[in-house]
């Protein structure tokens, strides 16, 4: 380190020159680490390093295989000014880096042969003298850019032997050219993993033409649309309805390949039973299909659940351990909720992911694993990605191929039929004999269920456990004694995604009843809806709104209510309002 760096001055001899640049390489080290376009982490590296050494220009250059620049940053600059700053430098100055991988140190750039004739671009104070330092960024032995710095010294600076300053920057460059290298060789994976993506979209597509009515297959079983190469029945899952076979015509083609699904969907779609038919559909079936949830596990407790452990490896880890990669080698691994990790624990996944191999906490001994992943999710990883809240590298690998599943209400013709299977198991567990009745399945055709199935599960287990007798009627249900519970957990939810009526008055048996979730059926209304304030929610102003201006702000906003709602200056609530009164279906696009 220069000995009038201001880090050294600061602090006198407190601190050794080495413990600033070991500061100062933990410090680049943890920008080199933050997923981000390359030229802003190396422009941050160069405003670092600046603060640990007396600079006045700082320039790192990246070369294509002529030797070109193929990227140049600077401190401070933008991108045009610091590749025209770099061709102004000597061209046999950076060359001797560059041919010989050698630093280059000139103390006095006026006395050098490697300067002549070179103007400089800015003026320096009378008396001074400027010093130029150059170190290549190698990726093993090849040279793939140049790190170089200015220094000026002045009367109050006593110049040194620059043999510090030359190996912190040769350290720095080398944590450089790790970066650059990892980045490349992600950028040509997340390019093959597009290209398999787009394989198999167009295999599906193919496929889904041939599934067109002038390819008819036949009717499919209220299970599950069978085929040859895999199970007639997929395990658990239950329905006829067109969302249905389309999502498991994907996964039955997905699986014949090796490739990491992502299974996204609302929660309570069913992600783990169609992750399970996605391994039962593939060559690795026989094998085993392992799964683990990883929002339900410390940071901790979750890497030596996936990794394993040796024995003493921690407090508590009494005898060694196999992880769940390594007890799904051959087969599956299922990982839901992949986007509640963390970023330390993405970097850990994504080395397995990308070398196919770990070691067990503890351990040193490197294991090999063949395994299929399929992930699950119901948070937007693209927003995450977008705020460095998930990793992009991670996100490319676990994505090749994504399949949304449908909510319930996209599949509401399966509702009759998954409630009857509720049913049955709850009959089946406690021995006991339910039916029901049309009034009943009338009242469940009317719910919109956000919590998708598992609501319906958990709706039909508490009306079979109150049930009076032994055939379930519509007023055996919660909703039709203003108690259903979801009803009052979902009204609360601030930007809605489908309309929400109050619990209405209780009716005569055999009169079908909307649940809370159903949409009010449509009846002729005013051309203008006056929003009034309702007692139960106090706060809702007054708002006059024609039907046409309401569906006009929902088309533009793509049916997005909280877009409309701020469109018209409304609050969501008061847009649900609107939807009610003039009895409008939002639409799904």
């Amino acid at each position: 380190m220069s000995a009038g760096s201001p880090p050294a001055r600061g602090r006198g001899q407190s601190h050794t020159r080495a413990d600033i640049a070991l500061r100062g390489i933990y410090e680049i080290s943890k920008i080199l680490v933050v997923p981000t376009r390359l030229e802003t982490t190396l422009a941050n590296v160069l405003t670092l390093l600046s603060s640990f050494l007396d600079m006045r220009h700082g320039i790192v250059a990246l070369l294509d295989d002529k030797g070109d620049p193929r990227s140049v940053v600077g401190i401070g600059w933008k991108e045009e000014q610091a590749h025209r700053y770099f061709e102004r430098l000597p061209e046999r100055a950076v060359g001797q880096v560059v041919t010989t991988h050698m630093p280059l140190v000139i103390h006095n750039i006026d006395n050098s042969p490697l300067f002549a004739g070179w103007e400089r671009s800015e003026p320096v104070p009378p008396g001074a003298r400027v010093s130029f330092i150059g170190v290549p960024i190698k990726d093993r032995d090849r040279v793939m850019g140049t790190l170089t710095i200015e220094q000026v010294w002045d009367e109050d600076t006593a110049y040194h032997a620059a043999d510090e300053d030359v190996r912190f920057l040769t350290m720095v460059a080398n944590l450089i050219g790790q970066t650059v290298r990892l980045m490349e060789m992600i950028g040509r994976d997340r390019e093959r993993l597009m290209d398999q993506q787009r394989l198999l979209e167009k295999e599906l597509s193919s496929q889904g033409s041939e599934d067109s009515p002038a390819h008819p297959r036949g009717p499919a079983h209220p299970r599950g649309p069978a085929h040859p190469r895999g199970p007639a029945h997929p395990r658990g899952i239950v329905g006829n309805s067109a969302a249905l076979r389309h999502a498991l015509e994907q996964i039955r083609v997905v699986a014949r390949s090796h490739s990491a699904v992502l299974l996204r969907g609302e929660s309570g779609t069913g992600k783990e039973l169609f992750a399970r038919a996605t391994h039962d559909y593939s060559p690795r079936a026989k094998r085993p299909f392992i799964k683990l949830n990883c929002a339900a596990l410390p940071e901790s407790v979750l890497e030596s659940e996936l990794f394993g452990h040796e024995k003493g490896a921690f407090t508590g880890a009494v005898s060694q351990r196999k992880g769940r990669f390594e007890l799904a080698d051959g087969g599956t691994l299922f990982l839901d909720e992949i986007g509640d990790t963390s970023l330390a624990f993405q970097v850990k996944l994504l080395r397995v992911l990308q070398e196919g191999e770990f070691e067990r906490l503890g351990g040193m001994n490197t294991i090999k694993v063949d395994v299929r992943l399929v992930c699950a999710t119901n948070r937007n990883l693209e927003e995450m990605v977008a705020r460095g809240e998930f990793r992009a590298d991670l996100y490319y690998r676990i994505n090749v191929v994504s399949i949304r599943l449908p909510a319930l209400r996209d599949r509401r013709e399966d509702i009759p039929l998954l409630a009857r299977e509720f049913l049955q198991r709850f009959d089946q567990e406690h021995r006991t004999r339910h039916e029901l009745s049309p009034s009943a399945i009338r009242v469940l055709d009317n719910c919109y269920f956000p919590g998708n199935v598992r609501e319906l599960e958990n709706c039909i287990r508490r009306t079979a456990t109150l049930a009076q007798g032994d055939r379930i009627v519509d007023d055996d249900f919660a909703c039709r004694h203003d108690e259903c519970l979801s009803a009052t957990l979902w009204k609360s939810a601030v930007s809605q995604p489908f309309p929400i009526v109050q619990p209405r008055a209780r009716e005569p048996i055999g009169i079908p009843m909307p649940s809370p979730f159903a949409p009010t059926p449509f009846t002729p209304e005013p051309a203008e809806a006056v929003i009034s304030p309702n007692p139960e929610d106090p706060g809702q102003d007054n708002v006059k709104i024609t039907r046409q201006e309401l569906i006009a702000a929902l088309e533009s906003t793509g049916w997005v209510q909280a877009k409309a709602a701020r469109m018209l200056k409304l609050t969501p609530r008061q847009i649900g309002y609107a939807l009610r009164k003039f009895g409008i279906e939002i639409k799904r696009l």
